[in-house]
């Protein structure tokens, strides 16, 4: 069984800020010691760069980095590690993706899909490719809970449709996205579909050949992992079919002045030096996240969120933005009267650290309209008694402003 107080040892944060109460961690989780401990050792026993040295750190720090690689694909179900790229992050993921693999085939008329929730990260990249092509970016609209119309869906897919991408779950409402059902509508027109499974990958226990995904991306310090490191899952018929958008050192077959030819999925996307200390974290990240049953961990965070949300409903002008079903561990709400950032910086000056603002989903926000939300977002570390303090102080910001 889970046992957060116990769980709370191994995040040295928490020895050093003892008052602290983390509520952010969909923007970035805190790290293990052992994640910690894992690239001080390379930096300090084997720091040398991959793939060149034959001397003995450079073999050491090679074999780390790619075992790491066949340790991803174990994690989230891909069928061989040469379906693993390493990139800086979700973002550069659904860029190399966007440029890559769209960029060479969409023309002019052709349509990408994405839903009305995206983070900027899995909007951008699609407006910009669209941009340069003369192709139309497509939005699934969604109801004020966040769920998505699948018979609207259906109906607007076309031959011009070459993409979908779609976030897992969404890093403002919390909204579990029904995934497979949506992979299944695509792929009966032959229509690969990219997950964003930034807010998933730590939560769920995610299977990308069982879902059948095409593209699937995230971050490792969303999952205890250190920041600068991401992966992409592709498979394998996508990726012999992308050519890389970087180039260097590294990624090279033959080079003369003339022309050069370059080595094979995943290597190619990986031109020169790469985050190597942090690949090493990441790996040392998944092994301390799968010492616990993914499905204990769905069910303490579902407990976790919906004993804030019942205790979040005791302040006057509390209002949920989404759902209470189909969500994960994460809640997005406003306060009669009180602005997100007001909420956010008085309890930062409590220790409790909890996010305000559009998200990084300002269409989002403008379809809600609403200038923001306070944002609380839980982990396997965060406690009942840590949200008994946060709804404390809240309720004391509300007798403040208007009175007990």
């Amino acid at each position: 069984m889970l046992e957060p107080d116990n769980i709370r040892k191994d995040f040295p944060v928490f020895r050093e800020h003892p008052d602290l109460i983390y509520f952010d961690n969909a923007a970035t989780t805190q790290k293990p010691q052992v994640v910690i401990d894992a690239i001080t050792e390379f930096y300090t026993h084997f720091n040398a760069n991959i793939h060149r040295g034959v001397y003995d750190i450079a073999a050491k720090a090679t074999e780390r980095y790619e075992a790491v690689r066949g340790k991803v694909a174990n994690f989230i179900g891909a069928p061989s590690a040469k379906n693993i790229v390493y990139t800086s992050g979700t973002t550069a993921s659904i860029n190399l993706v966007a440029q890559s693999f769209l960029g060479a085939q969409l023309k002019a008329g052709d349509e990408v899909i994405i839903s009305q929730m995206e983070h900027h990260a899995n909007l951008i990249p699609w407006q910009m490719i669209c941009k340069a092509k003369g192709a139309t970016l497509k939005v699934m609209p969604i109801d004020r809970e966040g769920a998505i119309d699948l018979g609207t869906l259906r109906v607007s897919l076309s031959k011009r449709t070459k993409l979908i991408a779609l976030t897992h779950v969404s890093n403002t409402f919390g909204r579990i996205n029904p995934i497979r059902e949506v992979i299944k509508i695509a792929h009966q027109k032959n229509i690969p579909v990219l997950v964003d499974g930034a807010q998933s990958v730590a939560h769920f226990d995610i299977d990308v050949s069982d879902l059948d995904a095409d593209f699937f991306v995230f971050s490792g310090h969303k999952l205890f992992g250190p920041t600068g490191i991401g992966i992409l899952y592709a498979k394998e018929e996508h990726l012999n079919a992308m050519q890389p958008i970087v180039f260097g050192g590294d990624m090279i077959k033959n080079v003369s002045f003339e022309k050069s030819s370059f080595l094979s999925a995943p290597q190619c996307f990986e031109a020169g030096t790469t985050n190597i200390a942090g690949v090493i974290g990441l790996g040392a990240a998944i092994d301390y996240l799968s010492q616990y049953d993914k499905k204990e961990i769905k069910a303490y965070l579902k407990e976790l969120r919906e004993y804030a949300l019942s205790r979040l409903q005791e302040i006057k002008g509390f209002s949920l933005v989404g759902s209470e079903e189909h969500s994960s561990a994460i809640i997005s709400f406003v306060i009669d009267g009180v602005h997100p950032h007001d909420i956010a910086t008085i309890l930062g000056a409590h220790q409790i650290a909890i996010r305000a603002g559009n998200h990084c989903t300002q269409p989002l926000m403008d379809f809600l309209e609403l200038p923001g939300t306070s944002r609380m977002s839980f982990s396997i570390y965060n406690l009942k008694s840590e949200v008994d303090r946060a709804i404390e102080i809240m309720q004391e910001i509300h007798d403040l402003m208007f009175g007990a």
